[in-house]
């Protein structure tokens, strides 16, 4: 039996954005959406999805998926077979940058949504080319089902996190960083720097994609998951 596959979306995303993943990989093994809604701080959100996690999985996150996903392997590092952390940022806020994101919480609570979402995903985040309003447009489609009390509970969980360099360095599984090579959010130099950091890590740059290739360029992404999916454990 394949090891089940846990995908954590990011943030203001659902199951929607595994889309192309899920069809790809539910085939051949347990293909599981966790919940990332629910907490105000990213342990919370974590022990959240370990309460409800296979027993030894494989984990992936997107974005603020990521960043719940190196929680989860601080927290069970006993229980991730692999990880793959895409477009995605291991350190903390700093206060300026926590700060950032009062403003967006005004407008949140103000019932400007939509509007705050728009401000935050802007078009430069995605590659240029035809495909990008559609990505757009399901990004806010997402964020609206999800609704404004999630927002303030992830901008929250967001501001509050805690650097995971530290995890990232005792990881002794496979691990795969990716990012689109567009991505203005969570760059390039960003990922490698990760990859540096975790012993083995493979770095994958996806071309014509930004900061949410799961999407954009769904082969290429499938690609890479495929290849780290068949890698051999590393023995603890």
């Amino acid at each position: 039996m394949q090891e089940p596959l846990v995908l954590i979306p990011g943030m203001m995303c659902d199951a929607r954005l595994y889309a192309p993943q899920i069809e790809a990989f539910s085939r051949e093994r347990s293909v599981t959406v966790a919940c990332a809604t629910r907490g105000e701080r990213i342990e919370e959100i974590a022990s959240t999805i370990l309460d409800g996690a296979p027993q030894k999985f494989a984990l992936a996150g997107l974005s603020m998926g990521g960043i719940v996903a190196m929680e989860v392997l601080r927290r069970a590092p006993d229980r991730v077979t692999r990880i793959a952390l895409m477009d995605t940022n291991p350190l903390a806020e700093t206060p300026q940058s926590s700060a950032m994101y009062e403003p967006m919480i005004v407008g949140v609570k103000a019932g400007r949504l939509d509007e705050v979402m728009r401000g935050f995903l802007k078009p430069e985040v995605f590659a240029p080319g035809p495909g990008r309003m559609e990505v757009m447009a399901l990004m806010a489609e997402m964020a609206q089902s999800l609704g404004p009390e999630v927002f303030l509970r992830q901008v929250r969980a967001l501001q509050r996190r805690k650097d995971q360099q530290a995890v990232l360095r005792r990881c002794k599984v496979p691990a795969l960083v990716l990012c689109g090579e567009h991505d203005r959010l969570t760059p390039v130099k960003r990922h490698t720097f990760m990859a540096e950091l975790i012993p083995g890590a493979h770095l994958e740059i996806v071309a014509d994609a930004g900061h949410a290739p799961v999407i954009e360029q769904p082969e290429a992404v499938n690609a890479a998951l495929t290849a780290w999916l068949a890698q051999p454990y590393i023995l603890r």
